[in-house]
């Protein structure tokens, strides 16, 4: 199995900036760095050391270029999506803007990330809307128990695309034909498999979906992306009422002339400060390497590295999801005897970097990480673990 295709003249490894003695397994935190991203950070903090070079149309460029690179990614045409500054920003627009009345039902997945929580848990209190929360039971899929939820009185159905913590596959073109039945949202927090899973919004059709862009999309921490389905554009809500997403704000020896109506589209539901001049040349060059790649290569690419992970560490006693009922990118890995405190820390110090979550250990490569990194996890799990 080999990992290391080579792009443009090098591995992928050497496109990012991971030193050889490293085996970083924790993308679903925080992405490795690419090379091409730094240099486009650098590159943007020394234009910014100059504001004079800063023409009016630069306000609007970059956002619209990574606006259309996301859409591409998601299948949306570009007037669909904005950028905002977090998952919670996100799953706030979602929330103000759904109605939900006493008595409707808002469905989450159990141990859900908390950005995909907390507005739900605010709206149902304040409206008398009880959330039902989605548990896989012996013999059901967690797919399956999100569906038996969702009825007749269910007006929100928040999911991810997988579990944060072990990887676990929720179906979202099933779940979102069985919100589509009742007239539910569909809002989906797609954080920890967009850019390394192939997700198309007109299979499963979201009201809103939202995606940090720190992990696997590559990019700089405090950019995220959202996307709207039509239906909202016209009488949405936003959260802020920024200037750059009111209509003719190009212009701007007229922005004094204020105005009621918004630009077209999605747009008016992004974040202040959308230009984001030293986040967003970084953000360019991610997902434009993603483009490259494509999700589906890294798919697959990844659940090789994967599999083959899951058999030795089912070969020295650990449970993990089966291959058909989580995504190829990342694994609960659960130990029979329980976990010890401190093992994040321990694995570090040998220069092996997971995260615990709950009660696995989450792996979480990219295509930076070479099969010998398999050994040395499974080695280090069965000295500190097993």
């Amino acid at each position: 199995m080999k990992l290391h295709s080579a792009i443009a003249g090098a591995t992928p490894r050497q496109l990012f900036d991971v030193p050889d003695h490293v085996a970083y397994l924790n993308c679903a935190n925080l992405a490795p760095r690419l090379k091409c991203v730094a240099a486009a950070g650098h590159a943007a903090a020394e234009r910014m050391a100059s504001p004079w070079r800063i023409r009016a149309s630069d306000w609007f460029q970059e956002s619209a270029q990574l606006g259309q690179l996301f859409a591409g990614l998601i299948g949306a045409p570009p007037s669909s999506v904005t950028l905002v500054p977090s998952v919670s920003y996100g799953i706030a627009v979602a929330a103000r803007n759904i109605p939900l009345n006493a008595g409707d039902n808002i469905v989450v997945v159990a141990q859900e990330y908390p950005s995909n929580y907390y507005s739900w848990r605010r709206l149902s209190l304040e409206r008398g809307a009880p959330i039902r929360t989605a548990a896989v039971s012996q013999g059901t899929s967690i797919t399956d128990a999100i569906v038996s939820l969702i009825d007749g009185n269910t007006a929100v159905v928040a999911v991810p695309n997988c579990h944060w913590t072990d990887g676990t596959l929720i179906d979202l073109p099933r779940i979102g034909a069985a919100a589509r039945e009742f007239d539910a949202a569909l809002v989906v927090d797609a954080s920890q498999s967009l850019g390394a899973y192939q997700i198309d919004v007109a299979e499963c059709q979201p009201d809103f979906l939202v995606s940090v862009g720190y992990k696997w999309l590559l990019g700089p921490y405090g950019l995220g992306y959202l996307y709207v389905a039509d239906r909202w554009h016209a009488n949405g809500i936003p959260l802020e009422e920024s200037w750059l997403h009111r209509k003719g704000s190009e212009n701007f020896a007229t922005l004094v002339d204020y105005t009621d109506v918004y630009k077209h589209g999605a747009e008016r539901f992004g974040q202040g400060e959308s230009p984001q001049f030293y986040l967003l040349p970084m953000a360019i060059a991610a997902l434009s390497q993603v483009h490259q790649w494509t999700p589906a290569h890294i798919q697959a690419r990844l659940r090789e590295w994967m599999d083959e992970l899951s058999a030795e560490a089912r070969s020295t006693g650990m449970d993990c999801p089966a291959p058909g009922s989580r995504v190829g990118h990342l694994i609960g890995l659960k130990a029979r005897t329980g976990l010890p405190a401190d093992l994040a820390a321990s694995l570090a110090k040998r220069d092996v970097y997971v995260a615990v979550r709950g009660n696995s250990i989450r792996v979480s490569p990219h295509l930076h990480s070479p099969d010998t990194d398999i050994k040395r996890l499974v080695t280090a799990l069965e000295e500190l673990v097993t």
